[in-house]
């Protein structure tokens, strides 16, 4: 009687470990920095393709970086979601990641688009674009990256301040492509360059191009995108009198960033976690991850519905790997640092 018992008590045990591995695979706890209105419908395509539950917590990056570290081995987050290599960098840095293994994320999205380890892949890119004013500027006259740090510029350049991940970023990619020494005297041209101290974001350089304040800075392409969508007549005013240089296409090509994620390192729901990455990198996915801050789908054969974009035309893009970014960031400050980039 009492090994009978016994071995209902272990099965309902069993039962117990059963149900509570397969409630763990009906949610994912997805904590995000993205804020656009499309995303709604990445989080119910999953759940209506897996039957698993998205609950998600939405914040800046670094607001939900510092919010994971103090949660630690408590965190009830599956995944991390953000914008730019640079700050899913941080986040690996800091050991806030576990390694994926997924022969589907291998499979659809390119090697240079994901850590080698496998900690981060990307879901979306984005370029960061030269724009000029087409009343001062031809153009034929601004082709690379290199050429801002043309004395001819002088008085001529708006750009964001040396904090901004993007900057911070675009750096990473010509320390790989110059070196150090080359990439230090390109900042210090190019900060000589300047028609204003740095101050407020991409939108603001190109509003400011488009006003005469100056003549050429480097923004994602996105907000030139948001700029040419608006429903404000001024914006799309602005965006008419601003032209688009795809930089570097005789060379390495277009500096290219994403957003992107991966599974937490205390991730309670693993399997889901893992299934919810997956998804993104599919076609139904990347449409709607792509498309909702007009950047273009890490999956090749996956083509957006986009007038802007498909405007800008297809273009070289830099094979680094995003990785890079990151692992050059501490140098990249730096050499801002260095030729007093504010």
């Amino acid at each position: 009687m009492r090994a009978a018992l016994k071995g209902i008590s272990l099965a309902l045990s069993t039962l117990v470990v059963s149900g509570a591995a397969l409630a763990q695979d009906k949610v994912v706890n997805i904590y995000s920095s993205r804020h656009y209105q499309t995303d709604e419908a990445l989080y119910s395509g999953f759940t209506k393709a897996t039957g698993i539950k998205v609950n998600r917590i939405e914040a800046g990056e670094d607001a939900l970086i510092e919010r994971i570290r103090n949660e630690g081995a408590r965190s009830p987050a599956d995944v991390m979601i953000t914008v730019d290599a640079g700050r899913l960098w941080r986040a690996e840095q800091l050991g806030l990641f576990q390694p994926v293994k997924s022969s589907v994320l291998e499979a659809r999205i390119p090697e240079n688009l994901r850590e080698p380890g496998g900690l981060w892949f990307g879901f979306s890119q984005r370029a960061r674009v030269i724009a000029y004013n087409k009343a001062k500027v031809k153009l034929d006259e601004i082709q690379t990256y290199e050429e801002l740090a043309e004395p001819k510029w002088k008085g001529r350049i708006c750009m964001r301040s040396a904090t901004s991940i993007y900057n911070l970023s675009l750096m990473g990619a010509l320390i790989d492509h110059l070196g150090e020494q080359k990439a230090e005297a390109w900042a210090r041209a190019v900060r000589a360059n300047l028609a204003q101290d740095p101050k407020g974001g991409d939108s603001d350089q190109l509003k400011a191009v488009a006003a005469g304040q100056c003549d050429v800075t480097v923004s994602n392409q996105y907000y030139y995108a948001r700029l040419v969508r608006s429903d404000k007549a001024d914006e799309r005013e602005a965006a008419g009198r601003i032209g688009i240089v795809m930089p570097n296409q005789k060379t390495w090509g277009t500096h290219v960033n994403i957003s992107g994620g991966g599974v937490l390192k205390h991730a309670p729901n693993r399997e889901a976690a893992v299934k919810f990455l997956e998804y993104l990198a599919s076609d139904e996915a990347q449409r709607y991850f792509a498309d909702g801050n007009n950047e273009w789908p890490v999956v090749a054969s996956v083509k957006l519905d986009n007038p802007v974009l498909n405007a800008l035309g297809d273009f070289k893009r830099d094979r680094l790997n995003v990785a890079m970014l990151g692992r050059n960031q501490p140098s990249s400050q730096k050499i801002y640092d260095r030729v007093a980039w504010k």
